[in-house]
């Protein structure tokens, strides 16, 4: 596996490589490629990613499949829930001390944001499939 050393300027390298050219006939055969560079909050310490993209088939007219709105709406009502989760104080440090009892045991969540989604997801699962 080939390994990048960045010099020490480069802090973030993000964006389109190379874009597809859609006015080409051979539009369909190229690849868009995708870099990102960075530091983050992560277990991992391998931060940078390149990624291939196809032409996409979907347009903006396309209308998404039902499975796919609720999809969208899960993610979208887990996210707020999850934002709204860290600003409230009155729970704050409870969450805090929960997942902190539970980080270093075999099946933890290890960061703090994931413990926070795992909540909230099942809470909405169970609201809305159980």
């Amino acid at each position: 596996m080939a390994k990048v050393e960045y010099a020490e300027m480069i802090k973030t390298v993000s964006g389109a490589l190379k874009k597809i050219n859609k006015k080409s006939p051979h539009a369909g055969d190229q690849k868009m490629i995708l870099a990102t560079h960075r530091t983050a909050e992560t277990l991992s310490k391998d931060c940078s990613r390149i990624y291939l993209r196809g032409l996409e088939a979907c347009t903006v007219h396309t209308v998404p499949s039902q499975d796919t709105v609720a999809r969208r709406l899960r993610f979208k009502t887990v996210a707020q829930a999850v934002i709204n989760r860290k600003k409230n104080l009155t729970t704050l440090t409870q969450d805090q001390e929960n997942f902190l009892a539970q980080k270093n045991e075999p099946n933890g969540i290890k960061t703090f944001k994931a413990y926070l989604w795992s909540l909230e997801l099942a809470a909405y699962d169970q609201q809305h499939n159980g």
